[in-house]
């Protein structure tokens, strides 16, 4: 299987590398556009700025390579975050892949810090990216901005309010926490999307309601 990684300025890329290879996939790390629509599946991780990270992807044209991306794609933190319309943090526009916005956690209590950083449990999990991942599984989080619940929500989380802790449209997932740093739920979580990329049939049966 042909697995690449977006290279990019915000790319959190050594994590996801590992993780990768301790699945037996040795990935492409690459900007460059056919290799990316080549290949069998396409991770597009992220730790950093929303603004820095978009001029960087227009400046080289990945913005549309990304977009225009047919097989099955997996956004990661930031890269969650840029797939959608835009966010709040430096007033960026960002891919549009989901209708929806990115905005800011606004604490309303000394206890509730920014950056959220840490372990939280996922719930409401739907489609087979989530196949054999229970509700409350733990997976690690580390942001200050999350996109609200909308349409596109798979995965549940609760900080401050409830949030999308993972969206899915068409051939395009995403997940706004860690699977690579989350143990052994977060490397099923990544296994998952290699056999929906090698067109296995995996189903939800085993997440429980």
């Amino acid at each position: 299987m042909k697995v690449a990684i977006v290279k990019y300025n915000a790319g959190n890329i050594f994590s996801v590398e590992s993780a990768l290879r301790r699945l037996g996939i040795e990935p492409v790390l690459t900007d460059d556009a056919q290799t990316l629509r080549d290949s069998d599946c396409v991770l597009f991780p992220g730790q950093g700025e929303a603004s820095g990270a978009m001029d960087y992807l227009r400046q080289r044209g990945l913005d549309q390579v990304i977009k225009g991306l047919r097989q099955p794609v997996l956004g990661i933190c930031i890269g969650q975050q840029l797939m959608c319309r835009h966010s709040e943090e430096g007033d960026t526009d960002c891919l549009g892949i989901f209708d929806t916005d990115v905005r800011r956690f606004r604490p309303a209590r000394h206890e509730e810090k920014i950056p959220a950083m840490g372990w939280n449990g996922i719930t409401h999990l739907k489609t087979p990216l989530y196949s054999g991942i229970e509700e409350g599984d733990f997976v690690y989080f580390v942001h200050s901005y999350y996109v609200p619940l909308c349409e596109y929500t798979i995965a549940q989380a609760d900080y401050i309010q409830p949030f999308s802790a993972s969206i899915h449209r068409d051939n395009f997932y995403a997940t706004q926490f860690h699977p690579e740093k989350s143990g052994a739920v977060g490397e099923r979580i990544i296994a998952n999307f290699l056999r929906i990329a090698a067109g296995e049939d995996v189903s939800l049966n085993s997440v429980q309601p």
